[in-house]
């Protein structure tokens, strides 16, 4: 009896951990969480992708981790800015927010696409992504519908610190 109280508290830390990564509502995510087969953690990103088709939207694909510190002050930085950002994203973009964790490994975390289902790496080089191959969080690529990336995307902290620097992105000025 102990041992299944015990394994049901463990499982709702898990889900109460995991809600505190996300994307600010007013951004309208649509939210992933991985399909957990205990060896990887595939995001199916094909929902989105035909939801953006039918929007005539580009995809804003944000991969966060829940005890990610980078995470949370990308998220802040959103969530504080939310009136001067949310008009320009919801111009152009469907906001997917995938839902990590920092011990999933790059070989671990698998995208699914319509065109592609890759682990983390492969998929960066099937899509075009010049990025450093390792899994870094947050990571974020603005996609077309069929999964195209329509530019290349900045790496690593300090990326999009202000709004200036959000709306270039959005803009998709190099």
């Amino acid at each position: 009896m102990i041992g299944r109280r015990f394994l049901v508290l463990i499982g709702l830390v898990g889900l109460l951990s995991t809600a505190h990564a996300a994307l600010p509502a007013p951004y309208a995510p649509i939210v992933i969480q991985p399909l957990v087969d205990g060896k990887t953690h595939e995001f199916d990103l094909r929902a989105a992708q035909q939801r953006a088709r039918s929007e005539g939207k580009w995809l804003y694909v944000y991969l966060g981790a829940s005890d990610c510190a980078y995470c949370r002050k990308y998220e802040a930085f959103l969530a504080a800015n939310a009136t001067e950002l949310v008009p320009h994203f919801a111009a152009k973009y469907l906001v997917v927010d995938l839902r990590s964790q920092l011990s999933v490994t790059e070989r671990q975390l698998i995208l699914r696409t319509e065109a592609h289902r890759l682990p983390y790496a492969d998929f960066q080089r099937a899509i075009g992504d010049q990025r450093a191959r390792l899994l870094v969080y947050p990571s974020v690529w603005l996609l077309e519908p069929d999964g195209k990336p329509l530019m290349q995307m900045p790496a690593g902290t300090g990326t999009f610190q202000t709004v200036a620097e959000q709306l270039e992105i959005l803009r998709l000025e190099e």
